[in-house]
């Protein structure tokens, strides 16, 4: 990673996220991902390798390791 695409700021951190995604009607949260976040701003940037991975988690045949229940509230 050379240069942050929203601050253009050059310093980076490895970090791990959570994120949740939504397929068809389906949420789905992936734990533990590895990302790069920008020091000035705090943008978190996947490589192309990692949200690969993630793909192929969500569309393949992994089970998940757990079942969480989430809240939905109409805005």
């Amino acid at each position: 990673m050379s240069q942050c695409h929203v601050c253009s700021g050059d310093r980076f951190r490895e970090e791990v996220t959570s994120e949740i995604f939504r397929i068809g009607d389906r949420l789905l949260l992936v734990e533990d991902i590895p990302v790069m976040v920008c020091d000035r701003c705090g943008e978190e940037v996947f490589d192309r390798d990692t949200m690969e991975r993630v793909r192929v988690l969500l569309h393949g045949n992994a089970r998940p390791i757990r079942t969480v229940e989430v809240g939905v509230f109409s805005f």
